[in-house]
């Protein structure tokens, strides 16, 4: 006979991120918790990428160069936020539904890209290397904070009580 886990009192904390409550949403899988730190740092990130790089533009190039990093901005936010919410939308389903998810999402924002430095590749309202700095900084900010962000989640590699056989 299984002992029953040990729970915590009223007034503790629970130390386990599954058993923490969204405010009557139901308990946050680690998974789902991993990607809502990724979405949410991301996101600060990038706010944080559109107000220095607006000001380091204005100040190196002017009118241009606020565009570059609005543009940069943008540009990461799609790359970079469309994947993290894809899974974050599909981190309670199988893994074909993840799998597709992001492969869908991928080719989406592989498109919309390829449009987009197709539309501006002639233009020239724009900085091109304030827009480059502000893209390669939050592309390579986000992975890092994706990494850390599952590299810090506690994850068990199985679950007690699911797919045992009685």
């Amino acid at each position: 006979m299984p002992l029953d886990p040990v729970r915590p009192s009223a007034g503790d904390q629970p130390s386990d991120p599954r058993e923490q409550s969204t405010g009557g949403a139901g308990p946050i899988s680690p998974v789902r918790g991993a990607f809502r730190r990724a979405l949410r740092d991301m996101l600060v990130l990038v706010g944080l990428l559109t107000v220095v790089g607006t000001a380091a533009g204005w100040w190196l190039a002017g009118s241009p160069g606020v565009w570059g990093a609005l543009l940069g901005a943008a540009v990461a936010l799609v790359f970079s936020g469309s994947t993290v919410l894809a899974m974050l939308l599909t981190a309670d389903k199988s893994i074909t539904t993840a799998s597709g998810a992001l492969v869908g999402t991928w080719i989406a924002k592989t498109f919309l890209l390829i449009i987009a430095f197709s539309v501006l590749r002639g233009m020239d309202f724009f900085d091109r290397q304030v827009f480059g700095v502000v893209v390669i900084v939050a592309v390579l900010g986000s992975v890092l904070l994706d990494y850390r962000a599952v590299a810090g989640a506690r994850v068990p590699y199985v679950e007690p009580g699911r797919g045992t056989a009685g």
